[in-house]
């Protein structure tokens, strides 16, 4: 897929001050973007992760779909990174108040992987591959 030159996922959130916070905690990094109604973070040169309140996005969606409110806290999407040292980003989440959902366990697809919730539910693994 050549033509799609870059990646940004948008995380509906209840909170976008609260969970701006705590993804730059979790990303160690400041929001290279955070105005009312969105707060982006550089990944990497090809992946933005944003925060949009559930509020914001629901003058766009709603009423052809239902308000992002009515499935907070209950799993909407995962996101899944590959990182350098799975232990130091372990420590990182729970610094950050993730709510873990699994630790560091080897699993049958060939990586190591943590699993955790932010707090609108969202879940997030990190993840080394095994050697």
């Amino acid at each position: 897929m050549k033509h799609i030159l870059a990646s940004e996922f948008i995380l509906y959130v209840a909170n976008q001050e609260v969970s701006s916070r705590f993804y730059e905690v979790l990303f160690k990094t400041k929001p290279t973007l955070e105005v009312p109604g969105m707060t982006e973070f550089t990944i990497s040169e090809s992946l933005k992760i944003g925060l949009m309140p559930n509020n914001g996005i629901a003058k766009i969606i709603t009423p052809t779909t239902v308000h992002p409110e009515k499935g907070n806290g209950i799993p909407r999407c995962e996101l899944y990174f590959y990182v350098e040292n799975i232990e130091l980003e372990y420590q990182n989440a729970l610094q950050a108040g993730a709510k873990i959902i699994s630790g560091i366990e080897d699993r049958n697809w060939g990586d190591r992987v943590c699993y955790f919730a932010d707090s609108d539910g969202h879940i997030i693994a990190f993840a080394e591959k095994i050697q």
